[in-house]
């Protein structure tokens, strides 16, 4: 199993509308294992969505329908003028 941990620095004042954005496509699109988080220690405005996949190609593949998909365009629009800067981390389960 692998935990994928999208991590985005927020503009300031933007990390809580981020967070909602993000929680709203988590649900809309059922990741498993889904959840939004923010900082507590560390960088300021730290918005962390995470989700996990049995296999990388799940994940690819659950990315390419998600990205594909009418609804990702509108539930996401507008949220790349939220941020700052981002990354991701790629976990394997042991």
């Amino acid at each position: 199993m692998f935990v994928i941990r999208n991590t985005f620095v927020a503009k300031p004042a933007c990390a809580s509308k981020l967070a909602a954005q993000l929680k709203e496509a988590v649900a809309a699109f059922q990741m498993p294992g889904g959840r939004v988080l923010t900082d507590v220690t560390g960088d300021f405005n730290r918005v962390i969505m995470e989700q996990t996949a049995d296999s990388m190609a799940e994940f690819e593949k659950r990315m390419q329908d998600v990205m594909g998909s009418p609804l990702y365009r509108e539930r996401m629009a507008g949220y790349t003028e939220l941020w700052i800067t981002g990354s991701r981390e790629i976990l394997r389960v042991v």
